[in-house]
């Protein structure tokens, strides 16, 4: 089923050639007074990768909009995109919608092969810079979640059945 190419969005930034997304989320885990029981004590930080590929004339206006994003000065931030200086970058795609993420990580990668294209690796982690704005965002990845379930998709995989054999 060939539908339209919804990208995914790092900040205004739209990935029309997003080859992987992986997000990772996990809790600390620390020793009950040194003794044998362990205890998730709180989240670690979430943190997104993406791979993609830049295609086309825009390529490297992609990636010039990708590198200011990727700014550690705050004042550099906030004059690229003063929304930026109250919340973090958006990542929204059809995965995930997670606010409040920094570009920790930024690698372009230009070969003979694809002359024509970049493929960009970013790695974002998320700096909530206020607990109002880490609610909206996990309200906003649970919406997505439960739309996402009220949409029909496709048929399920078609499992092989497994029959018991005789002894080999």
């Amino acid at each position: 089923m060939s539908g339209a190419n919804i990208p995914v969005l790092v900040g205004a930034v739209p990935l029309l050639y997003v080859q992987s997304m992986t997000i990772n989320e996990g809790y600390r885990i620390e020793r009950i007074a040194g003794g044998r029981f362990s205890q998730a004590t709180q989240p670690t930080t979430k943190t997104i990768a993406i791979e993609a590929m830049l295609i086309g004339p825009e390529r490297l206006l992609l990636k010039k909009a990708l590198e200011v994003m990727a700014l550690t000065s705050r004042l550099l931030v906030s004059a690229a995109a003063p929304l930026l200086a109250v919340a973090g970058i958006p990542v929204v795609s059809g995965f995930t919608i997670s606010l409040d993420m920094q570009i920790t990580d930024l690698r372009f990668t230009q070969n003979v092969q694809k002359r024509e294209a970049l493929d960009v690796s970013i790695t974002l982690q998320q700096v909530p810079r206020s607990a109002v704005t880490a609610a909206i965002s996990e309200a906003a990845d649970l919406a997505l979640a439960v739309a996402t379930a009220a949409l029909p998709s496709g048929p399920p995989p078609n499992p092989i059945p497994r029959t018991p054999r005789g002894p080999m």
